[in-house]
C-alpha cells in the first residue's frame, strides 16, 4: 500500500484547472490524491481518467472526480472556478459574476471540515482571495492567491528579450493588483544579480513600455487563442509545490497586508514567503515615492470594488 502523502482538491475543471492538474503531476511527487470537482461532472471524470494515464510515467497519484465533501481531509483546496474574462473585459468586470460563484464553493468546503490551505486563481484574484478569507473565516496566512506571479513571469520574459539575456538571469516583480493598476518594481529588479537600473542603459520610456506590455499581454493572448491558461497554471502548481514540499519560496502572490506598504485588510500582489504553513512572511520592499503612490492607488481601486460587494 502506498503511504499517504498529501491530498489536493481542485475546484474548477476549465482550461486553467486542467492545465494546473497536469502541471502539478509533473512538478511534484508529493501528491498522493488529486480530486477534481466541477459542475460538469462528466468532464471532471473524463479529465481524471485522462490524467490517470500519465501516472505510470510520473507518480502513483490517485486521481478521481469528486465532491466538496472530499475536502474534509485535504491539505490544499485550489479554486480556479469562475467565468473567464472575455475580449475587451477587465478582470474587475468579472467581480459580480465570480463572487456569486465563490460563495457556492467556499461554504461547502469549510462545512466539510476542511482545515488546510486555500489557493485561489479565479479572477479578479485579489478581490476573490480577500473574500475567500472573509467567507471562510480562515487565518489569513492560510488563504493565498496567485496574485502577480503570472504578471511577474511576463515581465521577466519581456525583460530577457529586451536585454537579450537568458530569462533565468532576470529577477523582477510586478506588484499591486493582478490587473490594470499593477506596476513594475524596477527599482528592486536585478539582472544577473546586479541592479537592473545600474547594469543596463534602459530609459524611462523603455521601462514605461515594458510595464504597459505586461498589462496588455494577457489581452493579446486572449484575442489570439481565446484564453490564457498555461502561465497561470504553472504559477499555481509552483505555489502548491512550495506548500507541499515546505520549500520557503519567495513569490509575488496575493498576500494579506496588515500595515505593510501602509495598507490593511486587503490581499494584494506582493513578494511573500510560503511553505507548508501557508504565508510565512510578507516582504516589504523599500519602494520609491512613485512606486508607493502606485501601490496606494492599486489598493484604493481594490477597496472601491470590495466596498460594493455584498457577502
Amino acid at each position: 500500500m502506498i503511504k499517504r502523502r498529501h491530498k489536493v482538491v481542485l475546484v474548477g475543471d476549465g482550461a486553467v484547472g486542467s492545465s494546473f492538474a497536469y502541471s502539478l503531476l509533473q512538478t511534484t511527487q508529493e501528491v498522493d490524491e488529486l480530486v477534481i470537482v466541477d459542475l460538469n461532472k462528466e468532464k471532471a471524470r473524463g479529465d481524471a481518467m485522462d490524467l490517470q494515464d500519465i501516472t505510470p510515467l510520473e507518480s502513483p497519484t490517485i486521481i478521481r472526480a469528486g465532491e466538496y465533501a472530499d475536502a474534509s481531509d485535504a491539505d490544499i483546496a485550489v479554486i480556479t472556478a469562475g467565468v473567464p474574462r472575455k475580449p475587451g473585459e477587465t478582470r474587475l468586470d468579472l467581480v459580480n459574476k465570480n463572487v456569486k460563484i465563490l460563495k457556492t464553493i467556499v461554504k461547502p468546503i469549510v462545512d466539510s471540515g476542511f482545515h488546510g490551505i486555500f489557493v485561489v486563481s479565479s479572477n479578479p484574484v485579489d478581490i476573490l482571495t480577500t473574500l475567500t478569507q472573509k467567507l471562510s473565516g480562515f487565518p489569513k496566512e492560510r488563504v493565498i492567491g496567485t496574485g502577480t506571479s503570472l504578471d511577474s513571469a511576463r515581465l521577466n520574459v519581456l525583460l530577457a528579450a529586451k536585454l537579450d539575456v537568458p530569462v533565468s538571469e532576470i529577477d523582477a516583480h510586478i506588484m499591486g493588483e493582478h490587473g490594470d493598476t499593477s506596476f513594475a518594481a524596477f527599482d528592486e529588479a536585478t539582472v544577473n544579480d546586479e541592479p537592473l537600473k545600474t547594469a543596463t542603459e534602459l530609459t524611462a520610456d523603455d521601462y514605461a513600455a515594458l510595464e504597459e506590455a505586461v498589462k496588455k499581454r494577457g489581452g493579446e493572448i486572449i484575442s489570439r487563442k481565446g484564453a490564457t491558461f498555461y502561465g497561470v497554471a504553472k504559477c499555481l502548481a509552483y505555489i502548491v509545490k512550495a506548500i507541499l514540499e515546505n520549500r520557503n519560496v519567495t513569490l509575488p502572490i496575493s498576500a494579506p497586508l496588515d500595515g505593510e506598504y501602509g495598507i490593511k485588510d486587503l490581499y494584494l500582489g506582493v513578494p511573500a514567503v510560503i511553505n507548508t504553513s501557508g504565508i510565512v512572511k510578507v516582504l516589504e520592499h523599500d519602494l520609491s515615492t512613485e512606486e508607493s503612490k502606485k501601490m496606494e492607488y492599486s489598493a484604493a481601486k481594490m477597496k472601491e470594488v470590495l466596498d460594493g460587494v455584498e457577502l
